[in-house]
């Protein structure tokens, strides 16, 4: 692809500045502009200080404002990079790429890198900048939090490293464990056994496994041992080694909990921690996982990875309830400081 940026003529009291960008070949640019030039119309809709002129294979944007022509001339590029290799463009995916061009990253960095082929051949790959962050981070070091709202896709992703990891026999088996704590149910009113009782709790972790793997594969593997799912109260007592460990939903482990899990883990593991500071079920919000990263502030191959309601990627109005209880939360504590503030003056 070329790109030829030209200045307006000078005489003008506000000059245009003009980026033209030249989309190698006609299906690229049909692809680019979408069915009645949807995508183009998406364009315009989010940056209207700009105007856009497609004539055969170019695209010319101009505007007066220098910085906007050349974000969206730079968008531009990179849908045409991510068509090339193989994206399909829908509006969630423009969405995604607004935020990323706007946020000065590369889209087609983020959205092209491939975790791994999932069951049904599909590629599994990162969908925002927090998420490649993530997988970045569990490639890298032996230990990972990644902490977030719903809908991020911190133990989907999670699952799918490990079995990347498992394939490329980096590791001899994975280990997903879950506190089974109630969230305003009883475990004793479940029909069953102690396993029969628990495995609704560990349920999304085997539905995660099935999306990476088809489900003869999974229960074959589980049978031979090499995927153990489990409540955290049977990690007590091991040492993990070799392992892809992965503790799912740890907000709901008391600090005890998270402190024997962690020493746990053996020679040549990697262990993936997932959880949301939001939703502690605990008894007295006493979680192991809040304020954790204090505690292991200065510790070599460990990472903590934040994401936030931008890493969403469920349906839209799951980012929009993440924001507003995010929104709610923000005047709390910043009524809560009014207050304190006023108690200090007092004094």
């Amino acid at each position: 692809m070329r790109l030829k940026m030209t200045q307006g003529a000078p005489a003008r009291p506000s000059s245009d500045s003009h980026v033209t960008v030249v989309v190698p070949g006609e299906h690229v640019m049909t692809a680019l502009v979408g069915p009645r030039d949807q995508f183009l119309r998406r364009v315009e809709q989010e940056f209207p200080t700009v105007a856009i002129r497609v004539r055969g294979n170019e695209v010319r944007v101009s505007g007066e404002e220098t910085a906007q022509v050349t974000n969206v001339s730079r968008l531009f590029e990179e849908l045409v990079t991510l068509i090339q290799n193989g994206q399909q463009l829908d509006d969630n995916t423009l969405d995604r790429v607004f935020t990323m061009v706007r946020s000065n990253e590369r889209p087609s960095e983020i959205l092209t890198h491939q975790v791994l082929r999932n069951a049904k051949g599909r590629q599994v790959k990162p969908k925002t900048a927090g998420q490649k962050r993530y997988v970045d981070a569990i490639a890298q070091n032996v230990i990972t939090f990644g902490i977030g709202p719903a809908g991020t896709g911190k133990s989907w992703l999670a699952v799918a490293m490990a079995v990347r990891a498992l394939q490329a026999k980096e590791v001899e088996r994975i280990i997903l464990t879950r506190p089974a704590v109630e969230a305003g149910e009883r475990l004793g009113f479940l029909p069953g056994d102690l396993m029969a009782k628990i495995d609704p709790y560990l349920r999304p972790l085997y539905d995660a496994l099935y999306d990476m793997l088809d489900m003869e594969g999974v229960q074959r593997l589980i049978e031979k041992q090499v995927i153990e799912v489990a409540p955290l109260a049977f990690m007590r007592g091991r040492t993990l080694n070799n392992s892809f460990i992965i503790l799912d939903e740890a907000q709901n482990t008391t600090p005890e909990q998270m402190k024997m899990f962690l020493t746990r883990i053996g020679f040549g593991s990697r262990v993936v921690v997932t959880g949301d500071a939001t939703q502690v079920d605990i008894a007295g919000n006493k979680s192991g996982l809040l304020s954790l990263e204090a505690t292991l502030d200065g510790i070599d191959n460990l990472a903590f990875v934040k994401l936030g309601s931008a890493d969403v990627v469920r349906h839209k109005i799951v980012a929009d309830i993440v924001q507003a209880y995010e929104r709610r939360d923000e005047a709390a504590e910043a009524q809560r400081e009014e207050r304190r503030e006023e108690r200090r003056e007092e004094r």
